[in-house]
């Protein structure tokens, strides 16, 4: 291919490190002899489909820099699903542009359209980028995004902890992101390398909801400590498959056909407080675990800007539809190397939460699956944090 133009879309919900792929990109780009014009589509496939796209090529080191550690999502995202009459246009776009290589950031839904687009636009060279807080891309041990959210429910469900022992009057009901994988919700757990001995319930929606059995539990934990914390993924269902908490027409479904859940939280805060008669309050971060550049983790943050580097100098090498996947290389110590994975074998695959990871009551999770998401947090988070020996 001689020179062409590079172009650049985010789909799907921001991360705190979707910035730091897209400086990977752009600075991995202006290096590139191929690579004339770098751009971004401001809001995604949608900015595509309009012509909308900013022009990134002058980014200077400095603002490339700032970029790395700025959350959300620079040139806008959205969750527009793409029709087959919308690749007619896309392709209308890329040849008015000279686009002959496109990269877009995204979940499972977004690797779908690089798929596609990379089926129908042989002119061009597609790659994808993984970016999901949820962690459930299939073809890499884990997504940028996921390390940095993870850190923060770690060091939310800690500081929750704290809070409900310092107290001790009440159980408080952390009702964390992932609708249909418990990655998020498990990632709460690692509050306990702060203290081991934090009271936790984990409920994950791999796992269907069973009422007696965990009202049992708490109860029992409930006699040994009077403030503990319940951590529950906004995806958990009941025995009959519908969503907690989103009963009376509150559940809504998104362009993917996916439902969008919320008020886990509260149904099961109303549950404790109807059934057991223990105060409880229903806490809800939302949006803000999702996007804190306070608690990014560093290790996500470089990870986020290799896959975006790597992505660049693959497609400038000549390889196309793949998504860039991370593959751990080390054993007793932690590093990934980047891997091609074959965007057929990524397209609109979700990867839930592993048996091996969730406790046998459903619960918990395992011992094992700190020894998997601890390194993906980045630097102790709680080293500045003080245990008073017989302290609450």
């Amino acid at each position: 291919m001689s020179s062409a133009n590079l172009l650049i879309a985010h789909g799907g919900g921001p991360t705190a490190v979707i910035n730091a792929s897209l400086a990977g990109v752009v600075g991995e780009a202006q290096a590139q002899p191929g690579v004339r014009r770098i751009f971004g589509a401001r809001h995604g496939i949608e900015g595509v489909l309009v012509d909308d796209l900013l022009d990134l090529t002058e980014l200077t080191a400095a603002e490339l820099t700032r970029l790395e550690r700025t959350p959300s999502s620079a040139i806008g995202s959205c969750r527009y699903k793409v029709g087959e009459t919308d690749y007619d246009r896309i392709a209308e776009v890329l040849r008015s542009r000279d686009i002959g290589y496109f990269l877009y950031n995204g979940g499972n839904d977004s690797m779908d359209t690089c798929l596609h687009m990379s089926e129908q636009m042989g002119d061009v060279r597609v790659a994808g980028i993984p970016k999901t807080i949820d962690n459930d891309l299939a073809g890499t041990d884990h997504a940028p995004g996921f390390g940095s959210a993870a850190r923060y429910y770690a060091v939310s469900t800690a500081e929750l902890c704290l809070e409900a022992s310092a107290l001790g009057i009440q159980v408080s009901v952390l009702e964390v992101m992932g609708r249909n994988a418990g990655w998020l919700a498990a990632s709460a757990s690692l509050a306990r390398a702060l203290d081991p001995r934090f009271p936790l319930l984990i409920l994950t929606p791999e796992r269907r909801f069973e009422r007696e059995r965990f009202l049992a539990a708490v109860a029992s934990v409930w006699k040994s400590t009077r403030g503990f914390v319940v951590v529950a993924s906004e995806g958990l269902s009941g025995p009959d498959g519908q969503v907690l908490g989103t009963s009376g027409g509150r559940e809504s479904i998104d362009a993917f056909g996916h439902k969008m859940p919320g008020g886990v939280g509260e149904y099961l805060a109303g549950l404790l407080r109807s059934e057991l008669g223990v105060r409880a309050r229903a806490e809800k971060p939302g949006l803000l675990g999702r996007a804190s550049s306070v608690l990014t983790s560093e290790v996500d943050r470089r990870e986020a800007l290799l896959c975006g580097r790597h992505a660049v100098s693959r497609l400038c090498s000549g390889a196309s539809g793949f998504m860039v996947g991370l593959r751990r290389t080390s054993v007793g110590g932690y590093d990934v190397e980047p891997v091609l994975v074959d965007l057929a074998e990524v397209a609109n695959v979700e990867r839930t939460l592993p048996d091996e990871y969730i406790r046998d009551d459903g619960l918990d999770v395992s011992s094992s699956f700190a020894d998997y998401c601890l390194p993906l947090i980045g630097e102790e988070p709680f080293g500045s944090y003080l245990r008073l020996p017989g302290g609450t």
